[in-house]
């Protein structure tokens, strides 16, 4: 099986680790999917939608949950951000840039670092307002 980074892959969880998880990759091929970079329970056999992310010398593969390439992160972070902000009821929602790494992580499935750059790519774009206290979004649709 010839895959690249960046391909999307059926991944099944096999067992946790100290590092990550050890991941069967199609099927066929073992890999390794980082602790740090999951934002969302996950359990041995459970069968998810991944994403190569780095293919070692060694044959090795790293996965992730998340697709590869900064724009389609930020992309998918933003969106999250959007929605939460339009099906609150007012457009604002109380989690800043400023907000615990724990809370944002429960919140948006993401770390603190991807939040803060969603919403800096909402506030270029003029579409949300950061205040000390809320995030609110400026055209209510």
């Amino acid at each position: 099986m010839e895959l690249q980074v960046g391909d999307q892959v059926r991944i099944i969880i096999e067992r946790e680790t100290p590092l990550g998880y050890i991941v069967l990759i199609e099927e066929e091929i073992e890999g390794l999917l980082y602790k740090n970079e999951v934002f969302t329970e996950l359990e041995e056999d459970m069968e998810v939608t991944g994403y190569v992310k780095y293919i070692r010398e060694d044959g090795k593969i790293d996965v992730s949950l998340r697709p590869q390439g900064f724009l389609n992160v930020i992309d998918t972070n933003v969106e999250k951000v959007l929605e939460k902000l339009r099906e609150s009821p007012d457009g604002t929602i109380s989690i800043t840039d400023k907000s615990s790494p724990d809370e944002i992580r429960f919140h948006f499935n993401m770390s603190k670092k991807s939040y803060k750059k969603a919403l800096g790519s909402l506030y270029k774009q003029k579409l949300i307002l950061i205040t000390t206290d809320s995030i609110e979004l400026l055209e209510k649709n």
